[in-house]
């Protein structure tokens, strides 16, 4: 029986009262934009990582101070670090995919290929991590996002046509470094989508990420003994501090910050990080290493930077 007065649809009542997307509140964009920034300053610093100590013993001390670090930093907020049997298989399969595979495979890449190159390959990150959320969060992509994410990746498909050109290595190297960046994707985008899964969000981050990075550790160190035999260090003060800096400001913190953006707004958009991080590079490249822009590292750089906007304007649509 009708009353007389319109019926509102819920719909209607939802376009009127929806809150903005997750993304672009201060909270999610402040420390997206900490781990971008220091994420974009990290592969100048990796290169200089890669002189003289094979890239393996370089990760494995990296994830040394870091796993440390953040496990003072539970122990003064009086986290506990009692894990079960599931606890335990889910830290030591992050620091199997996370810090060990992955960045074992970019420090190799950097062998054979430019930082900058390496950077713009990564950005390929978004599309396994918006595909494996769809498959294994029922994730799905809206418009909006599908959109931001064409825009973004035409702008990367610009960037690494100016990077490939001015690769000194040849063919051969190319094809081996970005290999090798290929696989670094895939193990980081794995990593990606467990940290989104309910059994992530059962335990303290913090702790957990600790215990990873010390089991990260010590397998870089026994792959590292496979690969070069016992351990070499370098004591020059940029490696030093290069190791300081990744460790702490590129490891311990950042990897909190991200995976905590990551749980609210999901792995594709969380992935833009890695979109953003070639320019990021370039901007300090300009800086410190006299890098000159093209018409295609400008048009490159214009067409992430709009992609992303759009994106992360972009609602993280229902399951």
């Amino acid at each position: 029986m009708s009353t007389g007065s319109p019926t509102r649809s819920p719909r209607c009542d939802r376009g009127v009262t929806a809150s903005p997307p997750q993304s672009t509140r201060a909270a999610i964009l402040i420390p997206f934009a900490i781990v971008t920034l220091i994420w974009g300053s990290t592969w100048l610093v990796i290169r200089d990582q890669i002189a003289v100590v094979p890239p393996s013993w370089s990760v494995s001390y990296r994830f040394l101070i870091a796993g440390i670090a953040m496990g003072i930093y539970a122990l003064a907020r009086g986290e506990r670090f009692t894990l079960d049997a599931r606890g335990w298989g889910f830290a030591t399969a992050t620091a199997l995919t996370q810090f060990c595979l992955n960045f074992n495979f970019v420090y190799r890449a950097e062998q054979f290929i430019t930082s900058g190159l390496v950077a713009v390959v990564f950005a390929m990150l978004l599309v396994p991590n918006a595909g494996l959320a769809r498959i294994f969060l029922g994730q799905r992509l809206g418009r909006q996002l599908v959109i931001g994410s064409s825009i973004a990746m035409a702008g990367v498909v610009l960037l690494f046509i100016h990077e490939a050109r001015s690769d000194p290595n040849g063919p051969s190297a190319s094809l081996a470094g970005i290999g090798f960046t290929l696989l670094a994707i895939g193990s980081a985008s794995i990593a990606n989508v467990m940290q989104a899964t309910e059994t992530a969000k059962r335990y303290p981050m913090v702790p957990l990420l600790a215990v990873a990075m010390l089991i990260g550790s010590a397998m870089d160190a026994v792959l590292a003994w496979w690969l070069t035999g016992p351990p070499v260090f370098e004591a020059r003060f940029g490696y030093v501090a290069g190791i300081v800096y990744l460790g702490l400001f590129a490891s311990a913190l950042a990897f909190p910050l991200y995976f905590t953006v990551l749980r609210v707004i999901g792995p594709a958009k969380a992935a833009y990080s890695s979109v953003i991080v070639p320019v990021i590079a370039m901007l300090l490249s300009t800086l410190f290493e006299g890098y000159r822009w093209s018409p295609l590292a400008v048009g490159g750089a214009v067409l992430t930077g709009i992609g992303l906007v759009v994106a992360l304007r972009a609602r993280r649509p229902a399951r």
